[in-house]
């Protein structure tokens, strides 16, 4: 289970380099800015769930292989960027899917770290929304999880989940994945039909 949540963690990575570099291509970054966006969006959420529970120092920093993920990412875009720009609101796709992936590992780590249900939820849903923040506002946009969209509640459901199958509640070998699948299908389905969350309205 610790190599399958090994291998989920570096598909994350990989999936959500994809996600920042795709955007950077997108905003007509040079390769350096590309690489740095892809890097920042992998493993930001990462760095803050890893200082917040004391693994210090963050795995996303000192492993060589979150490094060949971001790099892979990068080559994959811009040598292969006319397949991958030609999926509709590519960015968007690569995002969900690794929300899903870090919501769960995420939430999982700090189980195992802290065995506080709590918090595991809360950093899962850290580790998989704050690389998009950051990726967003180096971007000059507004954060995602700001503009009404089914996105931190996702992930906040896919921890749930996982923790779920880390406190022994379910079988862990199918809540990672119902995890991942949850968190990815209610992301992809509130883009699909255009479901927000309800705004409060200013008054003057």
């Amino acid at each position: 289970m610790n190599y399958i949540l090994h291998c989920i963690d570096l598909l994350g990575t990989f999936v959500f380099a994809l996600s920042g570099a795709t955007l950077g291509v997108k905003k007509q970054f040079d390769i350096l800015g590309i690489f740095v966006i892809a890097m920042v969006t992998a493993i930001g959420g990462g760095v803050i769930r890893d200082i917040c529970i004391s693994a210090t120092p963050p795995a996303g920093l000192v492993s060589g292989e979150y490094l060949v993920a971001v790099m892979l990412a990068v080559v994959c875009v811009c040598f292969f960027q006319t397949i991958i720009l030609s999926f509709n609101r590519s960015s968007l796709f690569f995002d969900a899917v690794g929300l899903g992936f870090f919501s769960s590992f995420g939430a999982n780590k700090v189980f195992q770290a802290t065995g506080n249900v709590q918090l595991a939820i809360l950093l899962g849903c850290v580790s998989a929304v704050g690389g998009g923040c950051m990726r967003d506002v180096l971007a000059g946009d507004t954060p995602v999880i700001f503009r009404q969209e089914i996105y931190a509640s996702a992930a906040l459901i896919g921890a749930g989940i996982e923790v779920c199958g880390a406190a022994g509640m379910m079988a862990q070998q199918y809540s990672i994945w119902l995890s991942i699948a949850i968190c990815m299908l209610i992301r992809l389905l509130s883009l699909h039909y255009g479901i927000k969350l309800p705004r409060v309205t200013y008054h003057q």
